[in-house]
């Protein structure tokens, strides 16, 4: 008889969540840091004039930066989901760490609200 193997979620997919995660919260800072970051930012009492060599270096690349920001966060949260649904994470994997799993959940909701003010004020 076959022996049931216990599911377990790979040290690559708890890594690629991360990875994907922050490198689409990266891509969307990129985005928002032209137009909509600088106005909500100096409307909450914030300088925003360090923002302005990341404006210039991301200006001409918006469009790239959208498309990889929509992957790499919509990726990070597909590998997130699957590993929520595992359930199964070996104790010293990185998934299992709490710490780990809710600053991956916070940067997909930043990324995501990064991403947001980037494309409505292109």
């Amino acid at each position: 008889m076959m022996a049931a193997v216990p599911r377990e979620v790979s040290s690559a997919s708890a890594t690629g969540s991360v990875l994907l995660t922050a490198s689409g919260l990266a891509a969307a800072f990129g985005l928002a840091s032209c137009c909509g970051l600088p106005l909500l930012l100096a409307s909450a009492g914030f300088g925003t004039a360090w923002l302005t060599a990341v404006a210039l270096l991301a200006a001409p690349h918006r469009a790239l930066l959208l498309v990889v920001g929509a992957v790499g966060l919509v990726g990070g949260a597909a590998l997130f989901w699957r590993q929520q649904r595992a359930a199964s994470c070996t104790p010293d994997a990185l998934c299992a760490r709490p710490a780990i799993r809710n600053l991956t959940l916070s940067g997909l909701v930043l990324g995501a609200g990064l991403l947001y003010i980037g494309y409505m004020y292109v």
